[in-house]
């Protein structure tokens, strides 16, 4: 048998709904769930009922019952099981389903790469802050590999730039604070191109340079001076993205967010980015190496 609706979940209504059309009563079936969510007062893990429970809870047909549930479950809000024990519970919670719905948006939107870039540049700053303050040994740890593999990757442009997306976001990780990480992956999806034309080995290895000497900021605790260093950085994969989308369109490609297993190691959230950066406190100038480099 199914496990008992949570109590607030019996409880939800609260109100008498009136005749209506469907979408509109499922509407506000789905506006009670994520009112109760946002109120502390549903939990992960929690039991709505099956379609049939909630049709007679809330004294509506198991078609807007039904359209509720899906609305819910497109949302992330709930887990539908189906079959024998079966029914709607809220959701543990899925960064990755909500980095790439805020990704679709802003590329429906027709968000820009300056407004984009903006954007990343203060998630990345406080990041790089964040992580001087909070990195532990594990996080250091998985720095020094990234900047060790890209390293050994010099010469070959795809698996650099995709290294050096991985760095970036392994200092995002290393801040302990989620909602930078999963910001961060969202705008990747839709600001780093699948190859950069201009990539070349003394590039790669001016990128190097950067990404050590901010690890270095990192690991003896400067968050100051580590927020500065990204800020610059990323000042100039702004002034990159934004002249590259004045002269020509670069194919982009979706991050691919989430936890993955490599062999014994667990990669963290959205660790396998695509991207490649630039040098720190630089200023944009007409000098082609200095903008090639991002």
């Amino acid at each position: 048998m199914p496990s008992p609706s949570h109590p607030i979940a019996l409880g939800l209504p609260g109100r008498l709904f009136v005749p209506g059309r469907a979408a509109s009563l499922s509407s506000q079936i789905v506006s009670d769930v994520r009112d109760a969510l946002f109120g502390k007062k549903l939990k992960p893990g929690d039991f709505l009922g099956t379609e049939n429970e909630l049709a007679d809870r809330y004294g509506v047909s198991r078609i807007v019952a039904r359209d509720a549930l899906r609305t819910l479950e497109a949302g992330g809000i709930v887990e539908i099981r189906m079959g024998k024990g079966g029914g709607a519970r809220i959701a543990r919670g899925n960064p990755r389903l909500f980095a790439e719905a805020l990704a679709v948006q802003l590329d429906l939107t027709g968000v820009g790469p300056a407004e984009v870039m903006d954007a990343q540049r203060a998630i990345e700053a406080l990041a790089a802050e964040l992580a001087a303050e909070n990195a532990t040994d594990a996080d250091l740890a998985r720095l020094r590999a990234v900047l060790a593999e890209a390293e050994a990757a010099i010469g070959d442009a795809a698996r650099f730039t995709e290294l050096g997306a991985a760095f970036h976001l392994a200092v995002a990780e290393a801040s302990h604070n989620r909602v930078l990480v999963v910001q961060l992956i969202s705008l990747q999806h839709v600001s780093w191109p699948r190859q950069n034309p201009t990539l070349n080995v003394k590039v790669m290895r001016r990128i190097q340079d950067v990404h050590r000497e901010l690890l270095g900021l990192i690991e003896i605790r400067d968050s100051a001076g580590a927020r500065r260093m990204m800020d610059d950085h990323v000042k100039m994969i702004r002034a990159r993205r934004v002249a590259e989308s004045k002269t020509k369109s670069i194919p982009f490609v979706p991050a691919k967010a989430g936890t993955k297993s490599e062999g014994r190691r667990t990669r963290p959230l959205g660790s396998r980015l695509r991207g490649n950066e630039r040098g720190p406190r630089f200023v944009a100038s007409d000098n082609d190496d200095d903008m090639n480099c991002c």
